[in-house]
């Protein structure tokens, strides 16, 4: 009976440690995917420029978003961009977002939010819009672990903001995945 059980036994072992190796690969990979949405972002944030701004701009990051932790939280290196993690419409009206990013927010709702920040400089970057054709300028492609992000050309010229051109250019170049 005592032999019986361990060969039972065997089998469960055997799965369970495939499923801790298997964690800690997704957990690396998700650690790596984070680190590489926080570099876009930062970078995008840091060379665009404002009219008139004085100071960091703000950046507000919807609650929604995957990455909200990541780009809210001060790292080893100081962030470009004042956090400033925001529910909904209403909280980045009264937050005075200088950029926004969104989570799970539709493009009709980008577009929506943009309408009510008309006239102000607002640069606008998704994570969850990979066509990128309506609503943000800078919209992230996440499969796997390989982050790149896209550039919709029309919101960006409407948006009021400046963006060096080697942004622009990273866009259309693979190499930055």
């Amino acid at each position: 009976m005592r032999h019986i059980f361990h060969i039972a036994l065997c089998p469960l072992l055997l799965a369970l440690t495939l499923w801790c190796i298997n964690a800690s690969a997704n957990t690396d990979m998700q650690a790596a995917t984070a680190k590489s949405v926080r570099s876009i972002v930062t970078g995008i944030v840091s060379y665009t420029r404002w009219p008139s701004l004085d100071e960091l701009p703000r950046l507000c990051i919807y609650r929604s978003a995957r990455y909200y932790l990541t780009l809210s939280e001060a790292g080893a290196t100081p962030l470009p961009y004042i956090p400033v993690v925001v529910h909904d419409a209403p909280d980045a009206l009264a937050a005075g977002c200088n950029a926004i990013y969104f989570g799970a927010e539709s493009p009709a709702d980008q577009l929506e939010l943009i309408k009510r920040y008309q006239g102000k400089p607002l640069l606008l970057i998704a994570e969850q819009n990979p066509e990128c054709v309506i609503g943000s300028a800078f919209c992230l492609i996440i499969r796997d672990d390989i982050v790149r992000f896209s550039v919709n050309l029309d919101a960006l010229s409407r948006s009021g903001v400046r963006v060096n051109p080697d942004v622009l250019i990273l866009a259309r170049n693979k190499k930055h995945e």
